[in-house]
């Protein structure tokens, strides 16, 4: 098994995807030219994560021009698949944003256009770098030259981008220098996320972990395990609020109560600045099945109904610091990013 991770490329004038959805049993990589498939495998999860999702948008642009062109579509068209490709998943902000992003350059030519993705792809991990160690340098300036057990939720690494990760870039980092004692992974319901794919990339990265149930994420920390929490985000509003992996508040309250360091790690193309708080952020709601199946056996009585959100919101107060590629913010009252 290659340690190698790569999320999303482009080759062959195609999208290639790792399939998430089927990691840690397997790493099947499937191919995309057509929108509708890659709409499809973005609202089915093979790929996710914000940045990833953004790179996935940016080289989605490309595909519909090659279709268009392929099928002789008319210039409307066209426009409507970028439209359906910027609309498959609303909360994450990166998606929407590298979409317009790159649609900017369609005067331009097909060729200016896959320029443009191929140089959004280069700066998400350039990002991922720089992300990393910022991270790293606040929590060794804020808990000082000690080992760390680290906490996390959802995955925000490479699988995430297309680099080390965001939070979980953070804590490779801290790993390389020499600062991780061990991480807990919580394993993020209702899709695993956690402990499919954060666990999966952990034992790649040689970190000591162990795997978490989500609803012992407050004792951990309560209890004096862990010493600070590090989760990705997927929309950050202008004053600081994080929408992130359903689960996020908990963790975040139970770090607040236990005074703890609680860190946002994203890049800056992840903080909506047209938003004022995260009551405008809108929140995902996935389909019952994702509760009361499991692997297509029913684990729940017929007709059950859910609430499945995939996200919900963090308020700025709760958080210590958001890092992003170019700064760290510690987010006052009444302040904004």
């Amino acid at each position: 098994m290659s340690s190698a991770i790569e999320a999303i490329t482009w080759q062959n004038e195609k999208i290639v995807l790792l399939d998430q959805t089927q990691i840690p049993i397997s790493e099947n990589y499937i191919s995309y030219d057509e929108i509708s498939p890659l709409v499809l495998a973005i609202q089915q999860l093979v790929v996710r994560g914000a940045p990833a999702l953004g790179v996935a948008g940016a080289y989605g642009v490309v595909l519909a021009i090659d279709e268009a062109k392929r099928k002789g579509l008319s210039a409307q068209e066209l426009e409507l698949n970028i439209d359906l490709l910027r609309d498959a998943r609303p909360t994450a902000v990166n998606l929407a944003w590298a979409v317009e992003k790159i649609r900017k350059h369609l005067p331009a030519g097909r060729d200016a256009v896959l320029a443009a993705a191929h140089q959004l792809a280069r700066e998400d991990k350039e990002s991922s770098i720089s992300m990393g160690n910022i991270g790293a340098d606040w929590l060794i300036k804020k808990l000082g030259n000690n080992s760390l057990t680290l906490l996390t939720h959802c995955n925000t690494g490479s699988l995430a981008t297309t680099g080390t990760g965001t939070a979980l870039g953070v804590i490779k980092e801290l790993h390389k220098r020499g600062y991780v004692k061990e991480v807990y992974a919580d394993e993020t319901r209702p899709l695993l996320q956690g402990s499919r794919l954060t666990a999966w990339e952990l034992m790649k990265s040689e970190i000591p972990y162990r795997i978490e149930p989500d609803g012992a994420a407050a004792m951990a920390i309560l209890s004096g395990r862990i010493d600070a929490a590090l989760i990705g985000a997927d929309r950050i509003a202008k004053n600081g609020d994080s929408a992130n992996k359903i689960g996020s508040l908990s963790v975040a309250l139970a770090c607040h109560e236990a005074g703890i360091p609680f860190l946002v790690v994203a890049p800056e193309s992840t903080v909506d600045r047209t938003i004022s708080s995260g009551s405008d952020i809108h929140i995902e709601i996935r389909a019952d099945e994702e509760l009361t199946y499991f692997k297509g056996i029913q684990v729940a009585p017929l007709g059950a109904k859910t609430f499945n959100p995939a996200f919900d919101v963090t308020p700025a107060k709760y958080i210590s610091a958001v890092i992003t590629e170019n700064q760290s913010y510690e987010i006052a009252e009444g302040q904004t990013l």
